[in-house]
């Protein structure tokens, strides 16, 4: 290999959010590229995972703390992924059926540990191997460690001089730990404790910042925002400007292909018209969509950092101003926003569809038969979904924050690709869903716009040698 990738999540695997996608998808297009990339992951109890055939490859243990955590390397003997995957199989850990949260929908109470246990097993089968890898692409504050340990861990020594790059998909979430369980990890200098200390705990993503030897975000803007709004982070960001970029994510254009999707009811064919209209009625048979309306979608977690609070509101005073439009809201996430929700249904059955679920063939439908999809983000490092409903001419609205900012270009530009707003707040996003049922009533520049964002390309070959190129100048430093 090449490149190894160290993530918590990966596509069609284990998937909880937009790392799944990057994870799964970014390895086959740098593999296609003849840039070979593997990737390994926990050992969740997913249904993919545990319907899979593994083969073992490595077994060992290691203390964490004073407690022996035996584990095994398992590669999956299938090949149709297009990049070898590997699972770091530790009883006890990671054999749930669930990626992060309990039956409860609460965050597993031994989350560091189980970390901290899957970042060691990974290192320790690197460690041994006959071939080292090139570069250790490291993915978000789950393997946030792993750049420091390899540098100044002395039982990980063999690794120390292998670059490393480590990208940020969400800084909202750092992993923290107090230093009290510092000793779960291997033996290191107490010299260089500070590498990974910041407001007094030990700090993954904080360390990865640190001690990686680049730095990237998902998208440009994203890697602005950081450093100038990351809350504690900000300082330490700016300082590190220097080993920092964003590259935009893509998207997997053959799992996302209008004309060859199987999770859709009608592929397209000649007829752009055709393609659309048969799909919207394929949702009749679920929701209630009167028809001459504007069908407009949110599809994701329904939490404060996808700005799903402001849904019901902003549905709610769209409404009651006399607009129409017709709505269908999918996904899962806070207790009280479901329960927002939920009213805002009962309260205008006839306009708002609400289904408290994920669901991945649905969400391929709803991208396919919706008019628009609406994503009032207060964070969006790059966002997928802007990129998926493009694809199949559904027009986006957004706020225009992160990599929204870097993909849709408002309609008030000659090349524009959707409706942005700026200010997170209800009258904002009303305007926005005011201008998108305007623009569907505009029936010629409505079609134009659907049918020109069809052909944005979005897909990852750009995204890889952005990679590849930053792969071969650390690999150049390393030599």
């Amino acid at each position: 290999m090449k490149v190894l990738h160290i993530s918590a999540e990966c596509y069609p695997a284990a998937k909880a959010g937009g790392l799944g996608d990057v994870a799964g998808a970014l390895p086959k297009y740098l593999t296609t590229a003849d840039c070979p990339a593997t990737v390994i992951i926990p050992k969740y109890h997913t249904k993919w995972i545990t319907t899979q055939e593994w083969e073992e490859v490595y077994k060992s243990s290691f203390e964490l703390g004073s407690t022996p955590i035996s584990f095994s390397i398992q590669k999956l003997i299938n090949g149709e992924l297009g990049f070898p995957l590997y699972v770091a199989d530790i009883p006890g850990k990671y054999d749930r059926p669930s990626v992060y949260l309990d039956e409860n929908g609460k965050g597993f109470k031994d989350e560091v540990e189980r970390s901290l246990c899957f970042q060691q097993a990974t290192l320790h089968w690197v460690n041994q191997l006959n071939e080292l890898p090139q570069v250790i692409h490291c993915h978000d504050h789950h393997t946030g460690l792993v750049p420091f340990m390899m540098k100044h861990c002395p039982i990980y020594n063999r690794l120390e001089n292998i670059p490393s790059v480590f990208t940020i998909h969400n800084a909202e979430y750092h992993g923290t730990f107090g230093w009290e369980k510092v000793q779960n990890l291997p033996l290191f200098d107490g010299r260089v404790g500070g590498l990974l200390d910041w407001d007094r705990a030990i700090n993954p993503l904080a360390a990865a910042i640190k001690c990686a030897w680049k730095l990237t975000t998902v998208s440009p803007t994203y890697m602005n925002e950081l450093q100038l709004s990351s809350g504690n982070l900000s300082p330490l960001l700016k300082q590190e400007y220097t080993k920092s970029v964003g590259i935009l994510n893509g998207i997997d254009a053959q799992v996302w292909n209008p004309q060859t999707d199987h999770l859709i009811a009608e592929n397209l064919k000649r007829s752009f018209k055709t393609f659309k209209e048969k799909n919207r009625q394929a949702l009749t048979a679920k929701f209630t969509i009167p028809n001459k309306l504007p069908l407009i979608t949110f599809i994701g977690r329904l939490a404060g950092e996808k700005g799903a609070g402001l849904l019901a509101p902003m549905i709610e005073r769209f409404i009651a101003e006399g607009n129409k439009a017709a709505f269908i809201i999918l996904g899962t996430g806070e207790p009280q926003i479901h329960s927002q929700l939920k009213q805002l249904e009962q309260s205008y059955p006839e306009a708002v569809n609400v289904a408290l679920e994920y669901n991945e063939q649905l969400a391929h439908q709803l991208y396919a038969g919706s008019d628009f999809l609406i994503m009032p983000s207060k964070v969006e490092p790059c966002g997928l979904n802007q990129m998926y409903a493009m694809r199949y001419g559904t027009i986006p609205v957004v706020r225009a924050v992160g990599g929204l900012k870097d993909t849709v270009i408002d309609i008030a530009s000659s090349n524009g690709r959707g409706i942005q707003f700026t200010h997170l707040n209800v009258a904002d996003g009303v305007v926005a869903l005011e201008r998108a049922a305007a623009l569907y009533q505009t029936k010629k520049t409505f079609e134009a716009v659907r049918t020109s964002i069809t052909k944005v390309d979005f897909s990852w070959e750009n995204s890889a040698q952005q990679y590849i190129d930053l792969y071969d100048s650390l690999i150049a430093m390393a030599n």
